[in-house]
């Protein structure tokens, strides 16, 4: 699949929640260590990466807006989506990428929670389904920011 603007949003907003945990994790390090040294270079490469796809954006979203670019993939959904949450009433970018962004957050502290160990398997079994439908609004959210992008893209005659 080619990459979209939803996709693209989507790699830099996991990519600065990679980020805040590593800088969280560097303050309880003791600053020269070796566990310091390894988090600290690790948040380098996570520095660069969220350069070089914030570059990315800006030159899709030019591209894009010159109709140079393919803007939407079409999809065929063959799952069900029960639980996840609509994404119709949406219909600004800044709203679509900052959904997007609170909902990668909400999916990675869910993962953090279902790892725990002292979880009875029901509660294992709950936190699952809030996963699966966090991650479809998730998908669903990138798939918004492609269509308000396609959209802007009809109005300007692109």
């Amino acid at each position: 699949m080619a990459e979209t603007l939803g996709s693209l949003v989507d790699k830099l907003s996991i990519k600065h929640l990679r980020l805040w945990h590593l800088e969280e994790a560097l303050e309880g390090q003791s600053e020269g260590s070796d566990e310091w040294r390894a988090l600290a270079a690790k948040r380098e490469l996570v520095i660069r990466h969220c350069e070089d796809l914030r570059e990315e954006i800006d030159g899709f979203f030019a591209a894009a807006l010159a109709g140079k670019v393919k803007i939407r993939d079409e999809k065929i959904k063959l799952y069900d989506n029960r639980g996840a949450e609509p994404t119709g009433n949406i219909v600004r970018l800044g709203h679509a990428v900052s959904e997007l962004a609170l909902r990668n957050i909400r999916c990675w502290h869910l993962e953090d929670e279902v790892r725990r160990t002292d979880l009875p398997d029901a509660e294992i079994v709950g936190l699952k389904r809030r996963i699966d439908a966090t991650n479809q609004e998730r998908n669903d959210l990138m798939d918004k920011v492609d269509e308000i992008l396609w959209s802007e893209q009809r109005r300007l005659g692109k």
